[in-house]
């Protein structure tokens, strides 16, 4: 039996948010995550893109999932590109009116658009931010980019409440690994080499995310991503998490490599 009822918020956009949905699934399909997925929210249209519309029947045919559909490059979109605060505020008010019961917790999972300040009061949001607590902000590229002119000696993601202030949120769960470990070391040392001579712009002209300690970086990652997801929906749902609660974040680096072996 479910202890917790959660929101699936997605744009739908790619294969990704599409695997996730399978496998969040499969899990409390299982009773390992032991929560109940309420709906699903995308925020497209039937119709609008062929890969959201194969998340709309995946959930709805096959997982027999309640799906609400609102698109919001639809939703007023002068008032998108004249005033983006307003149109955020009047598009997520009216996903509100859309939304049909109450949730525990909700996750962006692959969700594009930046939620308003009463979307955040009105539901408790984690998102996913592919660095460490109080490490990088902004997108995954630019966070590789910062570790690597850090000269980081680690890695990692984490799961944060969602607020207005992007990437601001209080961090629930993390994992971390090291990136100078064996693997890693020719890669730093060929990089060094180049960051030397060309500096930072310099090597991302020059080979971009072509260069190899980057995608080294990215690969061990993203395979860490999807179990920090798993178990910090199965602790949110045992109470193991408590949003809000001042023992977090939750280092959950040992669940996180112990999957990886079973795979």
């Amino acid at each position: 039996m479910y202890s917790k009822k959660l929101g699936w918020f997605t744009t739908g956009r790619d294969e990704a948010a599409i695997d996730l949905l399978k496998i969040v699934f499969s899990y409390i399909k299982t009773g390992f995550i032991p929560a109940k997925i309420s709906y699903v929210f995308i925020s497209k249209d039937k119709g609008e893109n062929s890969i959201s519309d194969r998340l709309i029947t995946l959930a709805e045919k096959e997982m027999g999932l309640q799906v609400i559909c609102f698109s919001a490059l639809k939703f007023e979109p002068e008032l998108r590109k004249n005033d983006k605060d307003l149109w955020r505020d009047k598009y997520h008010k009216e996903v509100l009116k859309r939304l049909p019961e109450d949730i525990d917790f909700g996750i962006l999972a692959g969700y594009m658009w930046i939620v308003s300040s009463e979307f955040c009061k009105r539901l408790n949001l984690i998102n996913l931010h592919p660095a460490l607590p109080g490490g990088p902000k902004g997108t995954w590229q630019e966070v590789i980019w910062q570790l690597i002119s850090a000269r980081a000696f680690e890695a990692g993601a984490m799961m944060h409440q969602v607020t207005p202030q992007l990437d601001e949120g209080p961090a629930v769960s993390y994992f971390r690994f090291s990136i100078r470990s064996p693997e890693f070391i020719p890669l730093w040392d060929y990089t060094e080499k180049l960051l030397l001579k060309h500096h930072l712009s310099g090597l991302q002209k020059l080979e971009g995310e072509n260069n190899k300690l980057f995608q080294k970086i990215r690969e061990e990652e993203v395979k860490r991503e999807l179990p920090l997801i798993v178990y910090t929906l199965k602790y949110l749902s045992e109470d193991k998490i408590i949003l809000g609660s001042e023992n977090l974040p939750l280092d959950l680096t040992n669940e996180v490599e112990k999957h990886l072996k079973t795979l």
